[in-house]
């Protein structure tokens, strides 16, 4: 005789389980009906084994690879062009993207996180011996041309000596002399100045200051004088406004080579 129990429990139908839907019940193999790109993901397991190797090869490479180098490491029967299609799929949203470069394969920082790899850094560069005397020249003799510096330093000036300085923000085109040819005059600048630490160009040190530390010959020529420099702004009686485009003519190529005595 059938028990109770046996009586009171309902029919039940089985149903055919669906393999594509989540069920916590069964191990949930496809959570959220993952598409398959997203399992593989989720899952590496799940991946073929011809992304795996081909990833491996990339990340170890101390280069880009090209497509030959890579098929010959691969097991045969592996489309090779489509394996690196899907694996540059699969990184593309990534911080790390697969990129071709010169027909080679190779990972990269997504573009739009390059920014996250600058650094700036400080460059320092060392004055050549021509721009320390040309520097000294303009600050002690300003305004000045560049044929008034040539003449004191025995020497043609060359005019990447001259770009250097320019460059540096310590000296600048003051204005025109008024001569034929209106050769440019230089001066020095107030990041001079903050540079060398001078509240003022009568900072500078003076005729017996440069003997003391040896910076001048104590055998001088007689009536040798260190010229007061001047702070004024102002153009000197001698001397024109500049003209629009005078800075880049400054800097313009000139033929003339830097003469060996002071290069």
């Amino acid at each position: 005789m059938a028990s109770l129990a046996e009586k009171r429990m309902p029919d039940v139908e089985e149903e055919p389980v669906d393999p594509t839907v989540g069920d916590s019940s069964r191990g949930n193999l496809n959570p959220g009906n993952l598409n398959p790109g997203e399992l593989n993901a989720a899952d590496p397991q799940a991946r073929p084994e011809e992304l795996r190797l081909l990833e491996a090869l990339l990340f170890a490479a101390s280069e880009p690879l090209d497509q030959a180098a890579l098929a010959k490491r691969m097991p045969d029967g592996v489309d090779i062009k489509a394996a690196l299609a899907q694996l540059q799929a699969d990184y593309a949203p990534r911080g790390v993207n697969l990129v071709r470069v010169a027909n080679k394969w190779t990972f990269r920082t997504a573009g739009d996180l390059s920014w996250l790899m600058t650094r700036e850094i400080t460059e320092t560069r060392r004055l050549s011996r021509a721009a320390i005397e040309v520097l000294s020249i303009i600050a002690y003799h300003q305004p000045i041309t560049r044929a008034e510096i040539e003449d004191i330093r025995g020497v043609v000036t060359s005019k990447g000596t001259l770009d250097v300085l320019l460059e540096t923000g310590w000296i600048r085109p003051r204005g025109r002399r008024k001569t034929p040819g209106r050769p440019l005059t230089f001066g020095t600048t107030d990041t001079f100045l903050s540079q060398f630490s001078l509240e003022a160009l009568g900072d500078l040190p003076g005729l017996e200051e440069l003997k003391g530390t040896g910076l001048l010959d104590s055998r001088l020529p007689t009536g040798f004088t260190v010229p007061t420099p001047s702070d004024d702004p102002e153009l000197r009686d001698d001397e024109e406004p500049l003209e629009a485009g005078d800075l880049e003519l400054a800097l313009s190529p000139r033929v003339e080579p830097e003469g060996e005595g002071g290069s």
